[in-house]
C-alpha cells in the first residue's frame, strides 16, 4: 500500500482541492467527516492528517473539533484555515472573531524558515495568498512560533517542528495562491517523508488483486453506458476476473445519437467482453410519462436500471455482483459531512448500496478516483483516446437535459440539436479542450419569424464548461462567430427549434454537480 495522507473534513468549499493537490504529487489521500475519523485512522493508517477548512467558527458552542486523540498520534498535522484555528484551540491557544476579517487574494509576509517554505518562499518575501475567515488566532498554543503573517492575521503560517504540527490561515489548494501546491508537496514530501509512489501502474496492481479478491468465483453484471467511468471499470474488472464479467448496455431511449452503435462496436469487436444490448427504451419512456420533477426522474431512471439489471441477472442464472463506475466525487457528494444538504446530491447513484431485494454486492473499482485520474488509468489499460478523452455523459443521458416533460419527440428535437453542436465543436478543433459540452432542450416555446411565416418552436440552450476534476468548471468562452453557425445550423436543420441561446454560467466550489 502506497503512503497514505487522511484528509478531515470540516465542511469547506474545497477540501476536494486538496486531495486533487496531495494526489498529483503522486501521495494517495482519503477526505472522511471530521466526526468520523476514528474509523478513517483505523482503515487508512495515514502517516499524517490535515485538517481542512470549513465555515464554522471555533468560538461557537457546538463548533466542530478533530478528536482529540489525533494529536497524540505521534503523526504529522497540517491545519488549513479552520484547521488552523481547531488546531490552536484544541491545544491551548486562543481563537476570537476579528475586527477586520479577511476575504479573497491577501499578501503573506514570510517572517521565518520553514520546511512549508523550502525551495519556495524566503524570509522577508511577499506572496499572494487567499483567504477566507472572521476568526483569528490571537494566542499561539505551547510549542508554536510564527513563520509568517498577513494584514489581519498575526499568526498566518505557523509551526511546532517538535511535533511536527504545521497551520495556515490561507488556503494553499486553490490557484489563488501561487506556490501553494508545492507548499503542500513540501508538506507530505519533507515534513512526513512520503515517496511520491501513487501512480495509475500501482493502482491498476491492487485494484485487480482487490477484485479478485471480493468476487472470487462469482459472477459480476456490469451496468455499461459507453461513457468514460462505466468503460475503464468495465475493462478493469474483466483483466481481473475475465469472462465471470457480463456487461449490460442498456439503451434507455435517452441516448445521444450514434450512442448505442459505438458502444456495441467498441466492447463487442474491440475487446470481445460478454455484451448485452438490452432495448429498454419503452420501459424507460413509459415510467417517465408525465414527470417533469428533474429529482423524481432520477429516482426513476435509477429504480429502471436496477429493474432492468436484475432481469438481466435472472437471464444469467444469476448474479453475485453489480459493477458501477462510482467516481470519488460521487462518493463525497454523497456524504453529509457537516449536517449540510449533500447527502441527496448524487441521487442517481447507488452510492449508499443496492437494494437488499437484489442481493448482489457492489464492485466500485473507480471508487477512490477523480475523473482525471479515470483517464489516466483508461490510458493505462490501452483504452483508445477517442474513448478516454470523450466528454462526460451521465446515466440519466438526455432526461436530464431536457426540464419538463420526456416525449419521444422532443427527445428526436434534442438528439439531433446535440449532435450538430457537437460536430461544429469537433470541426473547430475545440473538442479537447472543452471538459463537456451538451444542448438543452428549454420547457419554452417562442414566437419567432422563420422567412415569411411565423413559427412558435423550442428554445434550446448550449453549454460547454472547461475543468480538470468535474468539480468546478468555467464556461468556455467561443467566438461569436462559433455560436452564430451552430444556431444557424440549428435552427435551420431542426425542425421544433426556433431559437438558440448561450449558457454562460459557471460551478464554482461548493455548488451540486454539473451535468
Amino acid at each position: 500500500m502506497a503512503d497514505a495522507i487522511l484528509i478531515l473534513d470540516f465542511g469547506s468549499q474545497v477540501t476536494q482541492l486538496i486531495a486533487r493537490r496531495i494526489r498529483e504529487n503522486g501521495v494517495y489521500c482519503e477526505i472522511h467527516p471530521f466526526n468520523k475519523a476514528e474509523k478513517a485512522l483505523e482503515i487508512l493508517d495515514p502517516k499524517a492528517i490535515i485538517l481542512s477548512g470549513g465555515p464554522a467558527s471555533v468560538t461557537a458552542n457546538n463548533g466542530p473539533k478533530a478528536p482529540e486523540n489525533v494529536y497524540k498520534l505521534g503523526i504529522p498535522i497540517l491545519g488549513i484555515c479552520y484547521g488552523q484555528q481547531t488546531m490552536c484551540a484544541q491545544l491551548g491557544g486562543t481563537v476570537e472573531p476579528s475586527d477586520e476579517k479577511e476575504f479573497g487574494r491577501a499578501e503573506l509576509e514570510v517572517t521565518d524558515e520553514c520546511v512549508l517554505f523550502d525551495g519556495l518562499w524566503d524570509v522577508g518575501e511577499r506572496q499572494q495568498v487567499w483567504m477566507s475567515h472572521g476568526d483569528t488566532v490571537f494566542d499561539l498554543p505551547d510549542g508554536f512560533r510564527s513563520v509568517g503573517v498577513s494584514q489581519n492575521a498575526p499568526f498566518a503560517a505557523i509551526a511546532d517542528d517538535d511535533r511536527k504540527f504545521y497551520a495556515v490561515q490561507f488556503h494553499p489548494e486553490v490557484v489563488h495562491t501561487p506556490g501553494g501546491a508545492d507548499l503542500l508537496r513540501n508538506f507530505t514530501h519533507r515534513v512526513v517523508g512520503c515517496s511520491g509512489n501513487w501512480t495509475m501502474a500501482a493502482f491498476r496492481e491492487r485494484e485487480i488483486a482487490k477484485i479478485r479478491k471480493q468476487v472470487g468465483d462469482g459472477h459480476v453484471i456490469c451496468g455499461l453506458s459507453g461513457g468514460v467511468d462505466s468503460s475503464v471499470a468495465a475493462v478493469l474488472i474483466h483483466e481481473a476476473i475475465g469472462d465471470q464479467l457480463h456487461c449490460v448496455f442498456v439503451d434507455t431511449g435517452m441516448l445521444r445519437e450514434g450512442e448505442a452503435e459505438q458502444v456495441v462496436s467498441v466492447f463487442r469487436d474491440h475487446y470481445n467482453i460478454p455484451l448485452v444490448h438490452r432495448n429498454a427504451a419503452e420501459m424507460f419512456l413509459g415510467k417517465l410519462q408525465g414527470i417533469s420533477d428533474p429529482e423524481q426522474k432520477r429516482k426513476i431512471i435509477g429504480g429502471t436500471f436496477i429493474d432492468v439489471f436484475e432481469e438481466e441477472a435472472e437471464k444469467l442464472g444469476g448474479a453475485d455482483f453489480l459493477a458501477q463506475g462510482t467516481l470519488y466525487p460521487d462518493v463525497i457528494e454523497s456524504v453529509s459531512f457537516t449536517g449540510g444538504p449533500s447527502v441527496t446530491i448524487k441521487s442517481h447513484h447507488n452510492v449508499g448500496g443496492l437494494p437488499e431485494r437484489m442481493n448482489m454486492s457492489l464492485v466500485e473499482p473507480l471508487r477512490e478516483l477523480f475523473k482525471d485520474e479515470v483517464r489516466d488509468l483508461g490510458r493505462e489499460l490501452g483504452l483508445p483516446e477517442e474513448l478516454v478523452g470523450r466528454h462526460p455523459f451521465p446515466g440519466p443521458g438526455l432526461a436530464i437535459r431536457m426540464p419538463g416533460d420526456i416525449t419521444e419527440d422532443r427527445l428526436a428535437i434534442l438528439r439531433r440539436a446535440d449532435a450538430i453542436y457537437i460536430e461544429e465543436i469537433r470541426n473547430a478543433g475545440l473538442y479537447d479542450e472543452i471538459w463537456q459540452a451538451f444542448a438543452v432542450l428549454l420547457p419554452v416555446r417562442t414566437v419567432g419569424v422563420m422567412g415569411d411565416a411565423r413559427s412558435y418552436d423550442y428554445v434550446c440552450a448550449l453549454r460547454a464548461v472547461t475543468s480538470t476534476d468535474g468539480m468546478t468548471a468555467d464556461s468556455y468562452p467561443f467566438e461569436h462567430a462559433f455560436l452564430s453557425r451552430v444556431a444557424t445550423r440549428i435552427i435551420n436543420e431542426v425542425r421544433g427549434i426556433n431559437r438558440v441561446t448561450y449558457d454562460v454560467t459557471s460551478k464554482p466550489p461548493g455548488t451540486i454537480e454539473w451535468e
